[in-house]
């Protein structure tokens, strides 16, 4: 790092945010995963990683509130090919499900399209698993980069093999617990249902944005008998309308958290003038700003961030979702650092 210039462009053959270090030297890893298979309305979400990598070179290093997050070194892994692979085998599938609206009936040829869908899925799920687990034994943070929002279920998996215990911190702009949307078990809608049906670990979801969502994921939020808190978007509208600032209601949201918190962020939970081109954009969310001080007071509260998620970003024609992911990121990193004590906050 003696001979880095935080300040000067980045080199294009450099890392992530201009970054030299390398697997070893870093505290933070960022795993992409390329994978879309379920997406429903909007694609591209599989090109999200690359994209958000490529923007990063435009992210100014110094930050407001963490001293120089860089410093504690991130790097990012090359994207499994295999998953790419798989990708492209399982969307050829999940796309004929789809445009029949999930209603198999006794077709075999669709049967058949399911069950290979449903099996690829649960093959990456393993080999991200597999791979969240070998950066969690180096003594690593992890941040998982997406792909639709399916893609995290392993690394939280994970996660639950080395945490007793620990919450999430869910930014959407749907409840994501719907029970095998259109069929597929592993859809990007059903993530949320599957941690909570699957992973005891996960001792509390508290949903932050939630605006879009049908009724059998209303019953499962209030048959959760707490373990799932939802702050909806137009709940928390209202309170800003009727004189309630952000901060307030970011201090009440945070207070439901447990001590160790992974953050799972899905871009639609933002408004959609933020990342226009991902999947399944939803009028209204959390404005950029909103976002990150949400993620700074779990930070401040004294709370770990143990690992993070961020998926939907979809490249579109233009570098703006990408840009706007990158920044994203570079906030999550900062704050999960922050938040181990690997990085100080700006005296001010």
């Amino acid at each position: 790092m003696k001979d880095f210039d935080p300040n000067s462009a980045a080199d294009l053959d450099s890392g992530i945010f201009g970054l030299p270090h390398s697997f070893e030297d870093a505290k933070l890893i960022f795993l992409p995963v390329p994978w879309e298979a379920t997406t429903s309305y909007g694609g591209g979400t599989s090109k999200g990683p690359a994209a958000i990598a490529e923007a990063s070179y435009q992210v100014d290093l110094f930050d407001l509130e963490v001293s120089n997050p860089f410093e504690a070194g991130m790097h990012i892994l090359p994207a499994s090919k295999k998953i790419a692979a798989w990708n492209k085998a399982a969307k050829a599938d999940a796309q004929k499900i789809i445009r029949a609206g999930g209603r198999i009936g006794k077709n075999k040829s669709l049967a058949k399209a399911l069950a290979n869908v449903n099996k690829i899925s649960a093959q990456v799920n393993e080999e991200v698993r597999k791979e969240s687990a070998r950066i969690l034994a180096s003594g690593k943070i992890i941040g998982l980069v997406g792909g639709d929002h399916g893609s995290p279920f392993g690394a939280i998996e994970a996660m639950a093999e080395v945490e007793e215990s620990f919450g999430l911190l869910h930014i959407d702009a749907h409840s994501d617990t719907r029970d095998a949307y259109e069929g597929f078990q592993w859809s990007h809608a059903s993530i949320l249902r599957n941690v909570m049906d699957q992973i005891p670990q996960v001792s509390k979801l508290v949903q932050v944005g939630i605006r879009d969502f049908c009724q059998e994921e209303w019953d499962y939020i209030q048959e959760s008998n707490g373990r799932i808190e939802t702050f909806f978007d137009l709940d928390c509208q209202k309170k800003i309308a009727n004189g309630e600032n952000w901060q307030a209601q970011v201090k009440q949201i945070v207070s439901r958290l447990p001590q160790k918190v992974w953050i799972t962020f899905d871009v639609d939970g933002l408004d959609p003038r933020f990342c226009p081109n991902t999947g399944t954009p939803v009028p209204g969310g959390l404005d950029y700003a909103e976002a990150v001080i949400l993620i700074g007071e779990v930070a401040r509260s004294g709370r770990t961030i143990v690992g993070f998620d961020l998926n939907e970003v979809s490249p579109g024609d233009s570098e703006w979702d990408a840009n706007v992911g990158a920044r994203l990121l570079y906030k999550l990193s900062a704050w999960t650092l922050a938040s181990h004590g690997l990085r100080p906050l700006v005296k001010r």
